[in-house]
């Protein structure tokens, strides 16, 4: 699979392109999106698609960035096999996202920070390099992963802080009508 990404110097490029998909990490939580930005590159350098999370702005559990960036390349490239594109993600893809990289012929994915516990690119399993499966995906990992890893958690962070300063709900004041039955 090595042969069919090519034209690129990966090791200069993969942090330019994980910079820029960091950047789109950065627009998905100022949404309120859990921040993973992802961007797909064709073999002659340019990027031919751009995304983040839109979970909840869709209402759609599958609008992942990753998902969203492989439609947008699929269109690009004119093809549903996109063997000669690399995606730049900055998390460890999810099994939903792993699946739709192998079904799609993915040529390369790199990413950021690892998801040990529901990654599917090595994490807590490797659905990218599975021998039972059609394809095998290219893996890059841990491009720029402290500034990854460091969104995620600030965001995060946030969250938790958000939820812990909400007041509780009166429940003194139930109806006599109401009932805990």
């Amino acid at each position: 699979m090595a042969g069919y990404v090519t034209g690129m110097d990966f090791a200069r490029d993969d942090e330019t392109y994980m910079r820029t998909a960091l950047r789109l990490a950065q627009s998905a939580a100022e949404a309120g999106e859990v921040p993973v930005g992802a961007v797909a590159v064709g073999t002659d350098g340019r990027i031919i698609a751009r995304a983040w999370n839109q979970v909840e702005l869709l209402k759609d559990g599958t609008a992942h960035a990753e998902m969203i960036a492989l439609t947008q390349a699929a269109a690009a490239v004119g093809d549903w096999r996109l063997t000669a594109v690399t995606l730049y993600v900055t998390k460890e893809p999810c099994p939903m996202c792993a699946g739709a990289m192998v079904n799609c012929r993915l040529g390369r994915v790199v990413f950021g920070c690892a998801d040990p516990r529901g990654g599917a690119a090595g994490g807590a399993m490797n659905l990218l390099d599975c021998p039972g499966l059609l394809h095998r995906v290219n893996v890059t990992r841990g491009v720029c992963a402290d500034d990854c890893l460091a969104l995620l958690q600030s965001f995060f962070r946030g969250r938790r802080q958000a939820a812990a300063n909400r007041p509780l709900p009166d429940v003194h004041g139930w109806p006599e009508n109401w009932s805990m039955n």
